[in-house]
């Protein structure tokens, strides 16, 4: 399998939607991050615990991904993972 990435549970995160970012309130850390779509929409997917693949599959249901690009999204899930927005399970 792989690595499982997951978002907080609901209320962990406070979202406020500043067209066209987001800032996101990350109660554990206190920290304000600001970021760009698709970061809003993949901690929406990461509700339920999924693989970079899922996640990228799901991206792609949903919205126009011309070219879903599976080591950025690993690569932008990590940067999650590291300032805790993010957990990563490793399988």
């Amino acid at each position: 399998m792989g690595a499982r990435y997951r978002a907080p549970p609901p209320g962990h995160v406070v979202t406020l939607p500043l067209d066209p970012l987001t800032a996101l309130y990350h109660r554990a850390s206190g920290q304000t991050h600001v970021v760009a779509p698709p970061v809003p929409e993949m901690l929406a997917l990461l509700v339920d615990p999924l693989t970079p693949g899922e996640l990228l599959a799901a991206l792609g249901e949903r919205y126009d991904l011309p070219d879903g690009d599976m080591a950025a999204l690993t690569a932008r899930l990590d940067e999650l993972a590291a300032i805790g927005l993010v957990t990563c399970d490793a399988v």
